[in-house]
C-alpha cells in the first residue's frame, strides 16, 4: 500500500466517525451550484461543459464517468457520507434516479454556472434561478411521496450547500470581450455577485431552508490554468486573481452575518476553501501531495472538459499523488481533504 493512502483512509475515519453523531440531525443533502459540485446535471443539457466520459470518473466505483468534474466523488457526496447519507449525491436531472434517492440528496448544481445569469449563458448551462425552479419542483414531487408533514420537516432539516461564484470571475467577467468588465469595476461587479446571493438565500429562506453552508471560492489564480496563463512566472500563482477571490470571499462573510442576524431560525456558515487551498499549494507534502502545481489529466496544464479525454497524453496514473484533476478542478482525494476540514471546522454546528 502506499504511504498516500494512509491520510486518505486515516480522512475517511475522521469522517465516519461524524456520521454517527450528526446522522439524526440532517436527513438530506440539497446542493446548488457549479462544476465544483455538479453530480452530473449537465449529461442532460445542450452544453459542451460535459464531462460524462473517461478519464473523468475513472476511479469512481469501479471507474463510471458520472458527469462529474473528478476522477471521483466530490466533496459534497463525501459530506452527505458522513452525515450517514448516501455516499453519493445524485444529479436531479438524472433519469436514473427517483425522489426515492432524491429525498436523502439531491444535486441542482451545472457545471459552468454561476451567480450571474451571464456566466451560465457562456456555455448554455443551467442559471441559478433555474436550480430554484428545480429546487420547487423537487419540493412538490417529495410532498407527493413522504407527505405534507414529513416533507416540510425534510425541507426544514436538511443541510443546503451552495458553491459557486469562480465561473463569475474567470469564465464571464476577465474573459467575455464586451461583456461585465466594461459595466463593472471588479468591486462593484463583486457587489452585484453578492446581491444576488442574498436574494437567493432569501428565496431558500421563504421556500423553508434553515441550514445553510455558503462555500466561498479558492485562491482561483493558483487553479494550474490560471498559473499557465500568469505573465509573471508559471510557477507562480496569479496575485491579482488571488486578491479579487479573496474580497468576493469577505463580502460573502458580511452578508452571512447579516443575514443571519435577519433571517429568524436559520443559521447560515460559510465554507472556507481560501486557506486550505493555500495550505495545501503550499505545503503539499504535508497533506501526502506530490504535485499542487499541474492536473493530472494530460499535462495538466489546460486541459479541461473535452480537452481531458481517454486520449490524453501524459495523463498521470495515481491521481492520489495530485491536488488537481484537471486544470481547474481537484482530485477526488483533495475533495475529501476539502470535506473532512469543513466538517471538522464549520459543519459541526449541525450535528
Amino acid at each position: 500500500m502506499s504511504p498516500n493512502c494512509f491520510p486518505w483512509l486515516l480522512l475517511l475515519q475522521l469522517l465516519l466517525h461524524s456520521t454517527m453523531i450528526a446522522a439524526a440531525k440532517v436527513p438530506a443533502i440539497i446542493i446548488f451550484g457549479d462544476s465544483s459540485v455538479d453530480a452530473g446535471n449537465n449529461n442532460f443539457i445542450p452544453t459542451v461543459a460535459r464531462s460524462n466520459f473517461e478519464p473523468y470518473g475513472r476511479d469512481f466505483n469501479g471507474g463510471q464517468a458520472t458527469g462529474r468534474f473528478c476522477n471521483g466523488r466530490l466533496a459534497t457526496d463525501f459530506i452527505s457520507e458522513a452525515f450517514g447519507l448516501p455516499s453519493t449525491v445524485p444529479a436531479f436531472l438524472d433519469p436514473k434516479y427517483s425522489i426515492k434517492d432524491f429525498a436523502s440528496g439531491v444535486c441542482f448544481a451545472s457545471a459552468g454556472s454561476g451567480y450571474d445569469n451571464a456566466t451560465a449563458d457562456v456555455f448554455s448551462v443551467i442559471p441559478l434561478w433555474r436550480e430554484l425552479e428545480n429546487f420547487k419542483e423537487y419540493q412538490k414531487q417529495l410532498k407527493d411521496y413522504q407527505g405534507e408533514a414529513k416533507a416540510q420537516e425534510t425541507i426544514s432539516e436538511a443541510l443546503y450547500i451552495m458553491s459557486l461564484g469562480t465561473n463569475d470571475f474567470l469564465e464571464n467577467y476577465y474573459t467575455v470581450p464586451r461583456g461585465r468588465r466594461t459595466q463593472y469595476t471588479v468591486d462593484e461587479y463583486q457587489d452585484f455577485l453578492v446581491g444576488i446571493a442574498e436574494g437567493f438565500i432569501r428565496d431558500l429562506y421563504k421556500l423553508g431552508a434553515r441550514k445553510l453552508d455558503l462555500t466561498g471560492i479558492p485562491p482561483m489564480g493558483c487553479l494550474p490554468l490560471e498559473r499557465a496563463t500568469n505573465p509573471a512566472s508559471r510557477d507562480a500563482c496569479n496575485e491579482m486573481y488571488n486578491r479579487v477571490a479573496w474580497n468576493f470571499n469577505s463580502k460573502l462573510k458580511r452578508l452571512i452575518s447579516k443575514l443571519n442576524r435577519e433571517l429568524s431560525g436559520m443559521t447560515i456558515i460559510y465554507g472556507d476553501i481560501y486557506y486550505l487551498f493555500l495550505d495545501v499549494i503550499k505545503k503539499p507534502l504535508t497533506f501526502g501531495f506530490e504535485d499542487a502545481n499541474s492536473g493530472c489529466c494530460a499535462t495538466g496544464i489546460f486541459e479541461m472538459g473535452y480537452l481531458c479525454n481517454r486520449r490524453s497524453l501524459f495523463t498521470c496514473q495515481d491521481a492520489n499523488k495530485y491536488v488537481f484533476w484537471d486544470a481547474f478542478h481537484p482530485t477526488e482525494r483533495m475533495n475529501l481533504v476539502i470535506a473532512a476540514e469543513i466538517m471538522k471546522t464549520t459543519l459541526q454546528v449541525f450535528k
